[in-house]
């Protein structure tokens, strides 16, 4: 990539441009195995995980949607674990599979709209170092704090982890791969 990223018409360069970069070729791979299929064929789970494509797609959504309004906000942007109810883990188990309303180019649209907004928001981001407390879950430890940097490597390792899962479910669907 060149040294110097475009993104919306604002001119990124330096680490901002190099994150951004980074982002964009996970989102492509995750985007890539999505191609030619059906929404039946992108809700269908094919291993034995309860994981489908449109699924992890609509979660890496919701996920990065979530790690930039804390980027922005700090942790009121986020559910509180503590104090989810059941509605609460229903509505998140949903965001792992199609719902019969769902579809593919429903859920492509919407991971667009968040990718460009968080391209927006880090291009537009001054300082990667400002740092914020981590909102209450059991998997963080009381009263750390991450920086808008960790909270976009954290985005960016998120789109690749799932994206190798979505490269297998692809394969495990109709033998298409993502690379190779």
């Amino acid at each position: 990539m060149s040294e110097t990223a475009t993104v919306t018409d604002t001119a990124v360069t330096g680490e901002h441009a190099d994150l951004l970069a980074t982002l964009a070729k996970q989102r492509h791979f995750l985007r890539f195995t999505v191609r030619d299929l059906t929404d039946e064929e992108a809700g269908r789970r094919t291993t034995a995980s309860e994981l489908c494509l449109g699924g992890l797609i609509k979660h890496v959504t919701a996920s990065e949607r979530n790690w930039v309004g804390f980027i922005l906000d700090g942790p009121s942007a986020m559910r509180d674990f503590d104090a989810m109810t059941e509605a609460d883990w229903a509505r998140r188990a949903d965001e792992f599979r199609m719902l019969p309303t769902d579809t593919l180019a429903g859920i492509l649209d919407d991971y667009a709209e968040v990718a460009r907004r968080t391209d927006e928001v880090i291009a537009a981001l001054p300082d990667l170092d400002a740092a914020r407390p981590l909102p209450k879950a059991p998997w963080f430890e009381s009263g750390a704090q991450w920086s808008a940097r960790r909270a976009l490597m954290h985005i960016i390792a998120e789109t690749a982890q799932h994206a190798g899962h979505a490269d297998i479910i692809r394969e495990s669907l109709d033998g298409a791969k993502s690379m190779g």
